[in-house]
């Protein structure tokens, strides 16, 4: 890219991002209080749907995933990086993406291209306990709750939104909002779910673990 075409794109750029929109999101329970690893994202009528070599990384650290609920956007690749001193062996019989990689420690043997919007649910062979979730998104504007169940949606164009929100204990599935953004503008979408209790896990010590 030439300097001028370079210096262009940063001054269409920045005037972009100075007209945005940020959505605050808040997610809660039945009883008020805040949940966090809530997918939240926006979905309008001129939304890209595809990410372009984008690249993130799910760990395996002390036994777990981390973290518990990934938010992507459709066409991100996946690595599974395995940082404990045992083997992993990670898989996902999900219909939005089915795939294994197995048994290994340390980097990631391949990388997963989710290419279709929806949820996995993520497993390893192995170690029953762990398990996580990738909620595919086909739009950039996404976020996670945080531990206080907030959440930021930035740099959104004027325009019409959904503002959905899903998580893997709800009960029911969450009727969007529909905002109408203006630019310079901050909206504000609250979510009350109604949570399944989640069940207790099993979690031997490391050294009772054979891999």
């Amino acid at each position: 890219m030439s300097r001028v075409a370079l210096a262009l794109f940063l001054v269409v750029a920045a005037s972009a991002a100075a007209n945005a929109a940020t959505v605050e999101v808040f997610a809660t329970d039945a009883a008020g209080q805040p949940v966090a690893d809530v997918a939240v994202y926006a979905v309008g009528a001129a939304v890209p749907a595809e990410a372009r070599n984008v690249k993130v990384a799910i760990e395996q650290e002390d036994r777990e995933f981390i973290p518990f609920v990934s938010v992507i956007q459709q066409g991100t690749t996946v690595s599974f990086p395995n940082k404990d001193p045992i083997l992993h062996h990670v898989y996902s019989f999900s219909p939005t993406k089915s795939f294994e990689i197995k048994l290994y420690t340390g980097k990631s043997p391949s990388e997963v291209l989710f290419d279709k919007s929806g949820v996995v649910a993520l497993g390893c062979n192995i170690h029953d306990w762990m398990t996580a979730y990738v909620v595919v998104v086909p739009t950039p504007y996404f976020a996670r709750t945080d531990a206080s169940g907030n959440a930021r949606l930035k740099d959104l164009p004027a325009g019409n939104y959904e503002i959905r929100a899903w998580h893997p204990l709800q009960r029911v599935i969450l009727a969007p909002q529909s905002l109408a953004l203006e630019a310079r503008t901050a909206a504000k979408a609250d979510f009350a779910l109604e949570l399944v209790p989640r069940k207790p896990r099993y979690k031997p010590p490391l050294d009772r673990l054979r891999y």
